[in-house]
């Protein structure tokens, strides 16, 4: 009796999974609805489950949204109802306070319309010292003055007062008009003084001041004499100079090296220059002969060189016409030896299937097709 080893299990274990794996593996690949159609049935249950769950997802969802939405709208209603019972309670309480501290009686233009003010009104004279008595009252008239001593006397004493009043405010105001006065008079020495002194000064400083000037002038007008009389001179002598070297100048004796440029000897100044001399127009004749027949060399060698490309180009294009014919002729044996060789082939593969079909004479049965799609490897 063999014993069971945990090595043992472990193999028949994964032989066992094996199997199995490669059963579910032939029972897909040999399928030929999944194999042709591609449908996976699995998978399409995965999918419809998935959506279930989607689908019960949304559904908690929009009901809690409907749950959280109920509980906002009974918030809302809560709160509309205290804001309600809140203005109700401020209204009651504005209506009592207005009832205690602001009563028709306490305002100020309540007289005007008070239905008791009749009732609570004066008389229109109380007695003869009332202050309410104007004229305009016609509670007191003309000869009914019963007040006469008292405001008599009341007038002289106001008319005494204002009489010492008087005298008090015109005797400061002559005590401030004197001080005025003499503080006017020394301020008026004092500037007459400094004024004095001043224009003693401005006369020394005009006088000193109109000596130097003088003096300043009479020294500009000598060494203007003496400068006329020196530009003079000097005009003179430069006069004389520019007639000497007018007459022994270059401009009047037509030197031709006056015409000279100093950037070089092939270059002239145009205001100086007279003329060519006869030795530069022989050369320049002489010059003008050798690029003539210069031109007429380089002319000729110039058609020389044409007529030996035109030769060469004829040449090139005999050697072209030539080398287009030899391949032509060598394109035309290759394809003939192309061809006998194709012939050649031809035959032998009709040959060869005529050999095969004599030689494979027996038939395909249905043990030929068995023997695949045994396995899914």
């Amino acid at each position: 009796m063999e014993i069971v080893q945990p090595k043992d299990l472990e193999e028949s274990f994964g032989l066992t999974k094996r199997r199995h794996a490669e059963q579910c593996r032939q029972k897909r690949i040999f399928n030929a609805r999944n194999r042709i159609i591609g449908g996976d049935a699995e998978a399409w249950d995965v999918q419809v489950c998935d959506q279930k769950i989607k689908d019960a997802t949304e559904k908690a969802r929009l009901e809690t949204f409907a749950a959280e939405m109920r509980h906002n709208d009974k918030a809302i209603c809560i709160l509309e109802d205290r804001k309600r019972r809140d203005r109700k309670n401020l209204c009651k309480a504005i209506d009592d306070f207005r009832q205690s501290f602001q009563k028709p009686e306490t305002r100020r233009e309540f007289d005007l319309s008070d239905p008791l003010a009749l009732k609570k009104d004066l008389p229109a004279r109380q007695s003869d010292n009332d202050v309410r008595n104007t004229a305009s009252g016609m509670q007191r008239f003309m000869g009914e003055d019963l007040n006469f001593h008292e405001r008599k006397k009341f007038q002289q004493e106001q008319n005494r007062e204002w009489s010492l009043q008087q005298q008090r405010e015109w005797k400061k105001a002559l005590a401030d008009q004197k001080h005025a006065e003499d503080f006017y008079l020394k301020t008026r020495l004092q500037f007459d003084e400094t004024a004095k002194h001043l224009q003693g000064l401005e006369r020394a400083t005009r006088n000193v001041m109109c000596a130097a000037v003088k003096e300043f002038n009479r020294s500009q007008a000598m060494e203007s004499a003496e400068r006329k009389s020196l530009e003079k001179k000097q005009e003179q002598e430069d006069n004389l100079a520019e007639i000497s070297n007018l007459l022994h100048g270059d401009l009047l004796s037509e030197n031709p090296q006056q015409a000279a440029s100093s950037f070089g000897p092939h270059r002239v100044v145009p205001d100086r220059w007279k003329g060519m001399t006869q030795e530069q127009l022989e050369q320049i004749r002489l010059v003008q002969k050798q690029q003539v027949q210069e031109k007429l060399r380089l002319q000729e060698e110039e058609h020389q060189r044409d007529r030996a490309w035109d030769q060469q180009r004829v040449q090139s294009a005999r050697d072209t016409l030539l080398f287009e014919r030899q391949q032509r002729r060598l394109q035309r044996d290759l394809r003939r030896a192309l061809d006998c060789s194709n012939l050649s082939l031809a035959g032998e593969q009709r040959s060869q299937k005529k050999y095969m079909k004599e030689l494979c004479t027996n038939q395909l049965t249905e043990d030929y097709f068995t023997q695949f799609n045994t396995r899914s490897r």
